[in-house]
């Protein structure tokens, strides 16, 4: 998606060469109008294929999984990263590293809101070396769910994640793919 491309390009920082802070309009300070461009083009991708659920995990990834939800007209559910005192015992759970946090977090839904008759549509913010989106499908997988396909917002080919997914046959629909990127020159290149 060129649009996305460019606000990366015209507003995000590069930290390192595996670290893009993309906060200023996509996951803190959010660009609402960019949000709903990015969820129009996956529902044009995704759109007759029955999903009837938007999945994602806290916290990055509730903006946009709820403005995707909403041109869906779905549902939207996020796994939590930790288990609350009003949550239930009748939980999915998967264990997923977080590459931001450089910490294991064991996420969990309750299994009322994810059952065998949903066609589900993962969406996140990133997409780096897939365990956010390896946890997310063990949870459907746990509740017998069918995952349709995955919505990622800023995908880091350089970590392969993507490459690996699609190779097991997920229909992953990256809007924008970073080959690289170079703290020291700014440069960013896209795929």
């Amino acid at each position: 998606m060129k649009k996305l491309e460019e606000y990366i390009k015209a507003n995000g920082q590069i930290i390192s060469d595996d670290i893009l802070k993309v906060d200023n309009f996509l996951n803190q300070l959010v660009d609402v109008n960019l949000l709903s461009e990015m969820a129009h083009t996956w529902y044009e991708e995704f759109k007759n294929q029955g999903v009837n659920k938007i999945l994602t995990i806290e916290a990055s990834g509730i903006a946009i999984a709820t403005m995707v939800a909403s041109v869906f007209k779905v549902p939207l559910l996020f796994a939590k990263k930790s288990k609350t005192t009003n949550m239930s015992n009748n939980l999915y759970q998967a264990k997923v590293f977080s590459f931001t946090h450089q910490k294991e977090n064991v996420i969990a839904v309750d299994k009322s809101y994810l059952t065998k008759d949903d066609k589900v549509l993962i969406i996140d913010d990133f997409l780096a070396n897939g365990q956010a989106v390896l946890g997310l499908m063990e949870l459907a997988r746990q509740a017998g769910a069918n995952v349709i396909g995955v919505g990622i917002a800023i995908e880091k080919g350089f970590q392969k994640a993507g490459d690996m997914l699609r190779s097991k046959g997920f229909n992953i629909k990256s809007l924008a793919i970073i080959d690289k990127m170079d703290p020291s020159s700014k440069e960013i290149i896209f795929r």
